[in-house]
């Protein structure tokens, strides 16, 4: 019985220890971008969404954007096309777009959604050509050593928040896919998430964004956990770039957190999302589990 009880005082003191994050953080806006690994493994996404529901509950303005570079690669296979890659960037093809499009819009969105609607939350699916303008971008090859044509990949230029505001007003969360229409052609345009949820939180000056993939965060030895930076400032980061702490995906992705930063956005955090409940261990205890960077 005493047992017992203990373990309700533990609990209610975790309730507690939440409780000025929950102050803190009620009424603020939270991108989170969820990819990797994380979205591959149906349990962890279940996690992760009823994580979701738990902070738009709690008061605050959870929006997702989220990837889907596997889910894409498997149906380009399917569909016997070829991936090709620049600089870390897909070479997307009038063909390979409408995969793109259909494998983001009529399976990975809606699947999250459903998801979180599964928990009694509400969400709004919005196709990221919906929301982002944008431009066309080329990328380096190094065995060409010159700029080539990645064909409909772009980057965020500009937005339409509408859905998006009209959700948060709303309590509903919006799920947001990585594609942007194209300035004046209106031509969608295969955008990569990382940035496109950069430029969104930047936009919406958001309280937090976080990065949930399937690493721990930015480590000083990315071989050993035991060297997890907790928290560095953005005039940091260009330091650890040069000496190869951060290096390869991580470093168009981190420096696109910093840019984010100095446009408005109060923290960035670097979470596992392999781990369970890392979302709302980052957010509602002290010390988090990921790394943070802040201005």
């Amino acid at each position: 019985m005493e047992s017992e009880l203990q373990q309700q005082i533990e609990k209610a003191a975790v309730l507690v220890e939440a409780l000025p994050y929950l102050q803190e953080f009620r009424n603020k806006t939270i991108l989170i971008k969820v990819g990797g690994s994380a979205m591959e493994d149906p349990e962890l996404v279940r996690r992760l969404l009823r994580d979701v529901v738990f902070m738009e509950l709690s008061g605050m303005r959870p929006v997702l954007v989220h990837g889907g570079g596997k889910a894409i690669s498997a149906a380009m296979a399917e569909a016997g096309l070829e991936p090709e890659w620049v600089g870390g960037l897909r070479v997307t093809t009038d063909e390979s777009m409408a995969i793109v499009e259909r494998t983001l819009s009529r399976v990975i969105n809606p699947g999250l959604v459903e998801g979180i609607e599964s928990y009694g939350g509400r969400a709004l699916g919005v196709p990221g050509n919906e929301a982002f303008i944008g431009e066309r971008i080329s990328g380096w090859s190094k065995e060409e050593e010159r700029e080539v044509s990645l064909g409909r990949v772009g980057r965020v230029t500009g937005f339409d928040l509408s859905r998006i505001l009209a959700a948060l007003s709303t309590d509903t969360v919006p799920v947001v896919s990585p594609v942007a229409s194209e300035s004046g052609t209106r031509l969608s345009l295969n955008v990569n998430a990382d940035l496109a949820a950069s430029a969104l939180a930047a936009e919406l000056k958001v309280a937090k964004l976080v990065y949930l993939s399937d690493v721990l965060g930015l480590m000083q030895d990315p071989s050993d956990e035991s060297t997890l930076i907790h928290s560095l400032h953005a005039n940091q980061v260009e330091g650890l770039i040069e000496e190869g702490v951060i290096g390869g995906g991580m470093i168009p992705k981190v420096r696109s957190a910093v840019d984010a930063l100095h446009a408005g956005v109060e923290k960035v955090h670097f979470i596992d999302g392999r781990i369970p409940h890392s979302l709302l261990l980052e957010i509602f205890t002290k010390k988090g589990i990921g790394t943070e960077i802040v201005k």
